[in-house]
């Protein structure tokens, strides 16, 4: 079953009209159709929008076609217990990592080599001490000389002069025409 006709099951399963679902989901109805007839495939914004909408709809089964096309609720809650949720903190070993120990003798028989036990050692995170600086003890910003705030006119005409040179003029008349000079 391709990706189209698994959409097309689940406007089916939730007794919805192509309409309704494009709705659903926030999709433009033409494609819809354009999915459901096999014209176009479902792009991931596409997917994700009806896994948004169906959440109890499984990924493997929508993208893949594998397994249930539903989540079956009893799996969902066999794997959540609320009593379990801190047990692995109460536990000795919490916070240690096993690294296994490789065997001091190779030989060519693989017979001869005994399973080795895991050395457990422990990784405390060091506590670090945050250093509080002084304002004062930091870097001053340098003070730029004021500029001078009223420049001369002569000043400004000649630096606007330099500056700004008329590249092109163009007329714009009422009745839509319009003229362009060139100097």
């Amino acid at each position: 079953m391709n990706i189209n006709n698994r959409i097309a099951k689940i406007i089916e399963h939730f007794r919805l009209s192509s309409s309704e679902f494009a709705d659903e989901i926030d999709a433009p109805r033409s494609s819809i159709s354009h999915i459901t007839s096999g014209r176009n495939k479902p792009s991931l914004d596409f997917i994700t929008k009806v896994k948004g909408r169906f959440p109890s709809l499984q990924w493997d089964w929508l993208i893949n076609g594998e397994g249930e096309m539903l989540i079956n609720e009893k799996d969902s809650q066999k794997n959540i217990s609320p009593s379990d949720l801190f047990s692995i903190i109460d536990d000795e070993n919490f916070g240690k990592e096993e690294i296994p120990t490789m065997p001091t003798e190779i030989s060519d028989k693989s017979e001869n080599i005994s399973p080795s036990k895991p050395i457990s050692r422990e990784f405390p995170i060091p506590i670090q001490d945050v250093e509080k600086k002084n304002i004062s003890d930091s870097q001053p910003l340098e003070i730029s000389p004021k500029k001078e705030e009223n420049p001369s006119p002569l000043a400004m005409e000649q630096s606007k002069k330099e500056e700004s040179k008329i590249k092109k003029i163009i007329l714009l008349y009422e009745n839509g025409k319009f003229e362009s000079f060139e100097p």
